[in-house]
């Protein structure tokens, strides 16, 4: 039997419910889960490249077929250097899902044999984002439903 990877990239910042939900399923589905954690600066995260990695270790580091590894650049150049042709994307709603099939088709472009999958997470977590989770903690509200309880603390720490 051929040993499948696949590669879940984002920015994680911060990592979600939402997210864990996907990795932990995904982490039943394929033989090597690689969690691709962007440094995407651009975007203007809240946590360093090294805190967003740290934070994923400590919510998922209990699943010995996760991998946490940063990274930088194209994705397509991540995916192939981690041995894999598969990414794994999640879809919350409707809304996503237009992005979400323009990023695969360049991706494909790019790269023909990469293949995209989509997963929705559990219908408790549809409406989770890390900006929104994020914009709750800035103005001091409780994320406690939303994120790991690591995650947590260390949102208290960044915003009090």
């Amino acid at each position: 039997m051929k040993q499948t990877s696949v590669v879940y990239p984002g920015t994680f910042d911060p990592v979600t419910n939402g997210h864990s939900d996907l990795i932990e399923r995904a982490a039943c589905l394929f033989d090597r889960v690689i969690v691709g954690v962007a440094e995407n600066a651009g975007k203007n995260p809240a946590f360093t490249l090294a805190e967003r990695v740290e934070l994923l270790q400590e919510t998922l580091g209990s699943l010995s077929n996760v991998e946490i590894r940063p990274f930088s650049g194209l994705l397509i150049h991540f995916v192939r250097s981690q041995g894999a042709r598969v990414v794994l994307r999640g879809l919350r709603a409707v809304s996503d899902f237009e992005y979400e099939v323009q990023l695969a088709g360049m991706n494909r472009r790019l790269d023909p044999n990469l293949e995209t999958l989509f997963l929705t997470p559990a219908e408790q977590f549809t409406f989770i984002s890390s900006s929104l989770v994020r914009e709750i903690a800035v103005l001091g509200g409780d994320v406690s439903s939303f994120v790991h309880p690591q995650v947590r603390a260390a949102l208290r720490r960044r915003f009090g």
